[in-house]
């Protein structure tokens, strides 16, 4: 047998249980405790205050992500960084401004109610009276080029092709312009439209058949006279006549219909609304528009037989509204 001074220690052998207390020494303890609590809270508070020096220690961390890319790369002022944004923007040529004709600026100063802010279609034959009245301020030449400028810009397109009226040089209102003429702006403005919008006919024709529609109707030809007035070699312009003439023919027969049906009915105009749902005032309108709309059918039609023998030999009208740039 080996001594028991000698022999190695189990290392699994338990520790020797912690002596049991009543509860007057436990009582004892805990206020033992509770009042040296001042100097158990003194150990920690001083190991911890060289970590918190150590930590002092660090550089600060920089905000915008920190690391050693952003010590070794400062960054750039703003203001250098938007200089150079901008950079290729400044080295873009810019479009110069359009020059304007001096003899427009000129009739401008001349006749700012005609040349001005509105433009109003002019009188057929103002090119002459221009020279007539201004012979030292315009040569003949230059006139002539400024008033196609004029007569050929949008912005009198679209007073040509709202129907108004020409104008003389005192700004005074004469004949409407011819429906040729108008019929003519309104393809030529939906012609620079589709160069603005890519050639997206589709989405453009259905407005151009209501303008053309609209120009008919303000013509006051019927639908077979302002066919045969505006019908040119252009099978596409023709094919949005012949749309826009279907169009009205169709809103013509439905208004027709309800002609015969209200003096089929027997009844006033107040009690056939009444009896169809509809306004008294709506029914009023569209039955004295139908009674007109025959009465200028049947003049027309009177015409057209009168003039059928000229519209035979009569050449294409339907040309651009220049109002005797050419000196025609």
């Amino acid at each position: 047998m080996t001594d028991a001074s000698t022999a190695t220690p189990k290392t699994n052998a338990r520790p020797p249980r912690r002596q049991q207390l009543d509860m007057a020494d436990q009582l004892k303890q805990l206020k033992a405790g509770a009042d040296t609590d001042t100097g158990t809270d003194e150990a920690p508070a001083q190991q911890q205050q060289p970590q918190q020096q150590r930590q002092d220690a660090r550089p600060p961390r920089q905000k915008n992500g920190g690391g050693r890319n952003n010590q070794r790369r400062p960054q750039q002022p703003r203001q250098e960084q938007q200089q150079k944004a901008q950079a290729p923007q400044q080295q873009q040529p810019q479009r110069a401004p359009r020059k304007v004709n001096p003899v427009l600026e000129r009739l401008f100063e001349l006749y700012p109610q005609l040349f001005g802010a509105r433009f109003v279609p002019l009188k057929l034959g103002v090119y002459e009276e221009l020279l007539a009245r201004h012979p030292e301020d315009f040569k003949a030449e230059d006139l002539k080029i400024a008033m196609g400028q004029h007569a050929r810009s949008t912005r009198y397109l679209e007073a040509v092709a709202a129907g108004l009226a020409r104008h003389d040089l005192d700004g005074n209102a004469l004949d409407p312009v011819a429906p040729e003429h108008v019929h003519h702006a309104i393809l030529e403005l939906h012609r620079r439209r589709m160069l603005r919008n890519s050639g997206n006919a589709e989405e453009l024709r259905p407005q151009l058949v209501a303008r053309i529609a609209k120009a008919v109707e303000a013509s006051g030809l019927d639908r077979e006279a302002y066919a045969v007035l505006v019908r040119s070699r252009d099978a596409n312009a023709n094919a949005v006549v012949d749309e826009a003439l279907a169009e009205l023919a169709e809103q013509a027969a439905k208004r027709e219909a309800l002609l015969r049906a209200f003096e089929a009915s027997g009844r006033s105009e107040q009690e056939f609304a009444d009896m169809y749902g509809m306004k008294p005032g709506d029914v009023t309108r569209t039955l004295q528009r139908v009674r007109d709309d025959k009465k200028r059918a049947e003049a027309a039609a009177a015409a057209a037989k009168e003039a059928a023998p000229e519209a035979e030999t009569a050449p294409d009208k339907a040309q651009p509204d220049l109002p005797a740039t050419t000196g025609n």
